[in-house]
């Protein structure tokens, strides 16, 4: 395995016991928070593989109640993040599963939105040193690391979309860096994930949802300082 970095292999600045467990966790349900787009009011974890036989001792449950909360991986609170999850109105409850996934370190999440009742199902994996992957979105096949900003397009898969997204990346002068595309059938809904070398602009967020192609465009940076860090919108 080609080296990258020395982060890789010790992690990031997390409260313990374990990168993969914990901090890997942690930035799962941050993401899940992020794509999602609001604080959830229910959320439904099950575990699988490693996740499901060891979850309690290490924190994982804890972990990922923190990341909805959109807490970072360092922050002081993820200890007493499934209390505090209960306090912000959210129904949290975690289960083991069962079955074949891409890596031991699985977890999938069903969440409900406090404002707008938006469902999301989200399946992720935690790789090691806190990387993760995540590797289902709604059903769409994705792969989103959360290592760069991200933009997530809802659309038709219609002729010349790709075409014209892309043509808004050259205008605005963003590089792609990855790129995944999964559709449900011909000509149906379709999710495109694109990681940037740099954050989103809100005009190319405009510009994007501007495409008549687009449902919607949602944004996952996990690089950002958490909002609830400042005491914003940490309850529904």
């Amino acid at each position: 395995m080609r080296f990258k970095d020395v982060f890789s292999i010790i992690g990031p600045a997390m409260v313990g016991p374990s990168s993969s467990h914990t901090a890997g966790a942690a930035r799962i349900g941050r993401a899940a928070r992020q794509v999602l787009g609001e604080p959830a009011r229910e959320a439904e974890v099950t575990f699988f593989g490693s996740f499901a036989a060891t979850y309690q001792g290490h924190g994982t449950d804890r972990a990922i109640a923190g990341g909805l909360l959109n807490f970072t991986t360092d922050d002081s609170r993820l200890p007493d993040s499934i209390e505090l999850a209960a306090e912000a109105g959210m129904d949290i409850s975690f289960g083991q599963g069962t079955g074949l996934f891409p890596h031991p370190n699985t977890v999938r999440l069903r969440l409900v939105g406090a404002r707008t009742g938006t469902e999301l199902s989200l399946t992720g994996t935690s790789i090691g040193g806190g990387n993760i992957e995540i590797v289902d979105i709604d059903g769409f096949g994705v792969k989103l690391t959360g290592m760069y900003p991200t933009v997530l397009i809802n659309h038709m898969d219609y002729l010349g979309v790709l075409a014209s997204v892309t043509d808004v990346m050259r205008r605005g002068q963003f590089n792609i860096g990855h790129m995944s595309l999964d559709r449900k059938n011909r000509s149906g809904a379709a999710l495109t994930v694109l990681e940037l070398d740099e954050a989103a602009t809100p005009e190319l967020l405009r510009d994007l949802t501007a495409l008549p192609a687009v449902k919607s465009v949602q944004v996952v940076d996990l690089n950002e300082a958490a909002q609830e860090e400042k005491g914003k919108d940490n309850t529904p």
